[in-house]
């Protein structure tokens, strides 16, 4: 079994900042609607699994596993490239936010598509994200390895049939701290802990990271920041790349 190093060291307080966001989460339950046995693969903390169906939690890390809630479904340690289940064993699988982590993520769609007839996976199109004035404008390192990243959602859908690919927007108030969370309020880019718990921002060179906060920061004292991006105070919500790719 390969174990995850990545969130071995960056998740150590991953279930402080990220927690389910309902309309994500509401989406992602209408699709798994009527579903009896579902499988959660790079399950993490178990965020988005839903209730009234019985779940089997896949995930590598052991820090993960261990921030699990007490009440949380089952969890098995193991890589999303040699899943320990039978063909066709589960109604459904999930994948949130965790496709582009894993070391081989083709046969880990494969693995997907053996295990249940549905598949669920929550993605990320890289090319939109990128455009995120975060990283346009203060973090050109991790613009450019964001636009690195593979597979965005558009391959994910090819790898597992999808038959609907639909856009997540970003709330003003999204709970969830992935990396676009915070785009109507950037002070939170500031706090070393919101950092850290995300993994596009934890995994990048630290000095970038400090060049860009830095940067920021002028330009929130400086009230740059909110005359550039006034307009933003008029939106409830923006498209910052996430999707939710559906096959079956």
């Amino acid at each position: 079994m390969t174990t995850s190093p990545v969130y071995d060291i960056i998740g150590r307080g991953y279930v402080a900042h990220r927690r389910a966001e309902p309309t994500w989460g509401t989406e992602v339950a209408r699709h798994l609607a009527g579903c009896r046995r579902v499988v959660n693969v790079g399950a993490g903390t178990g965020s988005y699994e839903p209730d009234g169906c019985a779940v089997v939690a896949v995930e590598p890390s052991a820090v993960m596993i261990g921030q699990r809630p007490a009440a949380a479904a089952p969890v098995v340690r193991a890589d999303s490239a040699a899943l320990p289940l039978p063909d066709c064993s589960a109604d459904a699988v999930l994948a949130v936010n965790t496709v582009h982590h894993w070391d081989d993520w083709s046969a880990g769609l494969a693995e997907l598509c053996r295990v249940a007839p549905k598949r669920v996976v929550l993605a990320i199109d890289f090319e939109q994200h990128a455009r995120f004035w975060l990283l346009s404008e203060y973090l050109p390192e991790v613009r450019a390895h964001t636009l690195a990243c593979r597979p965005g959602a558009e391959a994910i859908a090819d790898a597992i049939g999808a038959t609907e690919v639909r856009v997540l927007d970003v709330p003003r108030a999204m709970r969830d701290g992935v990396m676009g969370a915070y785009w109507c309020r950037p002070e939170a880019y500031l706090d070393p802990t919101v950092r850290a718990n995300c993994s596009g921002l934890a995994l990048a060179d630290p000095a970038a990271v400090a060049r860009g906060v830095t940067a920021l920061e002028a330009d929130l004292a400086g009230g740059v920041w909110h005359e550039r991006h006034a307009d933003l105070e008029l939106r409830e919500s923006i498209d910052l790349g996430y999707r939710l790719v559906v096959a079956g």
